[in-house]
């Protein structure tokens, strides 16, 4: 028997399913917990995208005095300088999930690449780029965001790129556990003998199957994405005045709390249902992949 036909063999009988990854995922979503997740995350981003078209007013028009209460012209009444909280709010989602998602999906593909190499090269490749890892990880997120924004400025693509780094190290490890598994199994090693090349095992023969792990993954590192970029506009390093967005609106309203409570509220619950809704969808794709239907 030549190499090829043990090739052939062994990817017919181990690897069949060349997307176990869509399966999970279809499991997942039509649980109670993926169905929830995904109602409310899409509840939320329909809100972003759309939000801007059916607003009342522009986010910056003033529109009564400040901090007062709901009126026929302020559904949910004034923020500190007579805007419309309803139409800020209703403007702020999108920076909010563009950029988390943007920072996420560069995050995980940079990090599921040297989680891969990691795990087929072994030796000083592994031992080099997983303690390169851990000086990513030594450093706290905020404390990074904040020391590159200090010396940079509060630029929109710095702090994608703090995210992006920060999302790396998390999702390089759990892909590099993942991977290590797949690569010990014998369809990889009939690949290794008919001649393929390295990449073509890594990204065709073993990323189909550490899916499960990068779905899973992808879910916490958007909800962790979310909180750090949320935290840098409520800190001012983020979106900046007079523009929209959730974090810097609760920064806006904070000292008017008391008063004139919804300009922090909505946008502080708008902030905490998104990232339960990832971890709903998250938790359902994680039970999928063990293969809990519950």
């Amino acid at each position: 028997m030549t190499a090829v036909t043990a090739t052939e063999i062994v990817t017919a009988e181990v690897s069949v399913d060349r997307r176990p990854g869509l399966a999970v995922l279809r499991t997942a979503l039509r649980s109670a917990r993926g169905l929830v997740g995904l109602a409310i995350v899409g509840a939320l981003v329909a809100v972003a995208v759309l939000g801007p078209v059916v607003a009342p007013h522009t986010p910056t028009e003033f529109v009564g005095a400040p901090n007062a209460l709901p009126s026929a012209d302020a559904l949910l009444g004034t923020d500190q300088l007579g805007r419309d909280v309803f139409s800020r709010f209703l403007y702020g989602g999108w920076s909010v999930i563009w950029l988390a998602a943007v920072s996420t999906v560069v995050g995980i593909a940079v990090g599921t690449v040297i989680g891969l190499v990691s795990a087929y090269h072994g030796r000083w490749a592994d031992e080099g780029l997983m303690r390169l890892m851990d000086v990513l990880l030594a450093f706290p997120p905020i404390v990074l965001a904040l020391l590159a924004v200090s010396a940079i400025g509060p630029k929109l693509w710095l702090l994608v790129l703090v995210v992006m780094l920060c999302n790396v190290p998390y999702t390089a490890r759990v892909i590099r556990a993942a991977a290590q598994e797949v690569f010990e199994r014998d369809f990889i090693k009939a690949a290794e003998a008919a001649g393929e090349r390295p990449l073509r095992i890594m990204f065709s023969e073993a990323l189909p199957n550490v899916t499960g792990p990068m779905m899973v993954e992808t879910g916490l590192r958007m909800t962790y994405s979310i909180a750090i970029i949320a935290s840098m506009s409520f800190l001012g390093f983020g979106i900046q005045p007079p523009n929209a967005d959730w974090g810097l609106m609760i920064n806006e309203n904070r000292l008017s709390l008391v008063v004139m409570p919804w300009g922090v509220v909505v946008p502080a619950i708008a902030i905490g249902l998104l990232t339960v809704g990832f971890n709903l969808v998250t938790d359902a794709i994680a039970r999928s992949s063990a293969g809990i239907d519950r």
